[in-house]
């Protein structure tokens, strides 16, 4: 398969999980993105800056490389492609990004507190707690850089960064997507659980042992 191929079928995977941040009430307005790496290519497909939700068509996603230049596309990308880029370029395992503002996630980037793993459903999507990241802002690739420093060694694909909001990874668009997905709710799980009192995190060896059994076993295979 060409990159030009693999591109266009990028193109239509983007816009179609870019629906699933709606759907899950995950964005506003026109903020957050989802892209994908071209296999093969130092590019990334990516939502173009400040174009509506329901305005977006896999023909106007566009192609950037990894330092945030337009490659394909009649629209400016994304005002965080820099951030992907970096990312993309330091971890070749990640083959998807995503970036929301979703409200209970964002609500603990805004406190500087990273979100405790006391639950088994966070134990087995995120390995642990999901960390705070620095505070960064969107001028160069230093979210990028926060990301990758926060994330690596690290068994969550999701990371808040301070004061600002999630970034998630997975081997592909979709995997990062439902990083996203999932790190609300648990943000909005442990936000209640908060409420009632102090909460206790879950052992670690219970924790490793949760991970191991939903990433190796749960599920069809």
């Amino acid at each position: 398969m060409t990159v030009v191929t693999r591109t266009e079928q990028l193109r239509d995977t983007v816009c179609r999980l870019h629906a699933e941040l709606v759907r899950y009430g995950l964005v506003a307005w026109t903020a957050g993105n989802v892209s994908a790496r071209v296999p093969g290519a130092d590019l990334m497909v990516i939502k173009p800056s400040g174009v509506s939700y329901d305005e977006l068509t896999p023909q106007n996603m566009v192609v950037a490389d990894f330092d945030g230049r337009l490659v394909e596309g009649d629209l400016s990308p994304s005002s965080d492609t820099e951030a992907h880029g970096y990312v993309y370029r330091a971890m070749p395992e990640v083959g998807g990004v995503v970036h929301t503002h979703s409200p209970y996630a964002t609500a603990w980037a805004a406190a500087g507190q990273p979100i405790p793993c006391a639950i088994t459903a966070m134990a087995d999507e995120f390995g642990g707690e999901i960390p705070l990241g620095p505070f960064a802002l969107i001028v160069s690739d230093a979210i990028g850089r926060g990301i990758v420093e926060t994330l690596s060694g690290h068994r969550s694909r999701a990371v808040l960064m301070r004061n600002h909001g999630v970034f998630t990874i997975g081997p592909d668009a979709r995997a990062a997507v439902k990083a996203a997905v999932m790190c609300e709710d648990v943000a909005r799980t442990m936000h209640l659980a908060s409420a009632l009192g102090p909460v206790r995190p879950l052992a670690e060896g219970d924790v490793t042992s949760l991970h191991d059994r939903y990433q190796n076993v749960y599920g069809q295979r």
